[in-house]
């Protein structure tokens, strides 16, 4: 059995390595429109984030009880600062957890 070798004829190609035509594959998927997102609070014209309204907040926090980010929930720049303040805020008197429950 013949050992294909790469360009420079110094190594053999490794199996996962080898072009295998997949490429094509992929471009003839048919590809799903994504939806912008669009700014929750900027929607419903909302200014104010306050941090005592933890339900409105908390859907902004993962299960881990970390903040999520912009690219998942959609929010604008300004509302993800301000949300991720009022966020601190409420965790800082104990009206949200630091980390989830175990």
């Amino acid at each position: 059995m013949a050992e294909q070798r790469s360009e420079r004829g110094s190594r053999p190609i490794a199996a996962s390595q080898r072009p295998t035509g997949g490429d094509k594959a992929i471009a003839a998927k048919k590809q799903y429109f994504r939806r912008k997102k669009v700014c929750r609070f900027c929607v419903d014209k909302i200014d104010d984030i306050n941090y005592k309204d933890t339900r409105m907040i908390g859907s902004f926090i993962s299960e881990r009880g970390k903040i999520t980010p912009r690219r998942i929930t959609g929010v604008c720049a300004p509302h993800q600062r301000r949300l991720a303040e009022a966020i601190k805020q409420a965790r800082n008197i104990a009206l949200l957890p630091y980390a989830a429950a175990f």
